[in-house]
């Protein structure tokens, strides 16, 4: 029998490639392949050493002379919604998160190239087809939920798709893999909201943890992950570590 602990898990490093998030910089990701019954177990595994999941993979960064990524994770019982968060429920309270299958539709495709073509244009991912959305949603070897995100409509049933997040249901939480939304719908803070309804389902669930990816420091790209505190940092040896704010302005 095969063990698929840490220590006994062969990784792979990718070529370096422009950095994202910081100007000037090359990344390169550690990775490794999920599959098979012990998938899940990996999975836990490393997602507590940082690691995040892509389809079948799971990675974290392996940049030369960098360490700037830090993987970041919000603590769901001590959270206390600032009044920038209360705004934002209140100016979401019309929309209702449904809980699915990671099963794809057209309809979220639609939305899905709308949200990239607005926000990440010139972006690898804008040139994603229809397959490539299904192999990103549906390619999960683990425990994974779409939630979608309809406006209620006046009479109760459920109106237009704004929002969909792909998230991973962990031992302690909820891993959020990707979300998007209707760029047309700005000022209604969909990205926030989304965390702020992760962070209730994760409570009534009786979980601990939102895992929100990586976060770099002056990057604006990644500034919003900051406003939600307490945040914790995995901080290698030390395991994860309460970020103190200062550092997060």
């Amino acid at each position: 029998m095969t063990d698929q602990s840490p220590e006994n898990t062969q990784f792979f490093l990718t070529a370096a490639m422009p950095c994202p998030y910081l100007d000037g910089r090359e990344e390169r990701k550690l990775f490794t392949h999920l599959s098979g019954r012990r998938a899940s177990m990996l999975h836990h595994a490393l997602n507590d050493h940082g690691f995040r999941r892509s389809q079948n993979l799971i990675y974290r960064p392996a940049c030369d002379g960098c360490s700037a990524c830090r993987s970041v994770r919000i603590p769901v019982l001590d959270f206390i919604a600032a009044a920038r968060h209360r705004r934002n429920l209140r100016r979401n309270s019309d929309i209702a998160g449904t809980e699915l299958s990671p099963r794809v539709t057209g309809e979220q495709y639609d939305l899905f190239k709308l949200y990239l073509d607005a926000r990440h244009e010139g972006g690898g991912m804008t040139q994603m087809s229809y397959m490539d959305y299904e192999y990103m949603v549906e390619d999960t070897p683990v425990n994974s939920l779409l939630i979608e995100y309809r406006l209620t409509q006046s009479d109760g049933t459920s109106g237009p798709l704004l929002a969909v997040a792909l998230s991973d249901l962990m031992e302690e939480g909820l891993s959020m893999v990707y979300s998007f939304f209707d760029p047309g719908q700005r000022v209604r803070g969909l990205g926030n909201f989304m965390i702020l309804d992760h962070i209730r389902r994760v409570r009534e669930a009786g979980m601990k943890y939102v895992y929100l990816g990586y976060w770099v420091p002056n990057s604006p790209k990644m500034a919003y992950k900051a406003s939600f505190q307490p945040l914790e940092v995995q901080s290698g040896p030390l395991g994860w570590q309460r970020l103190d704010p200062v550092q997060a302005v």
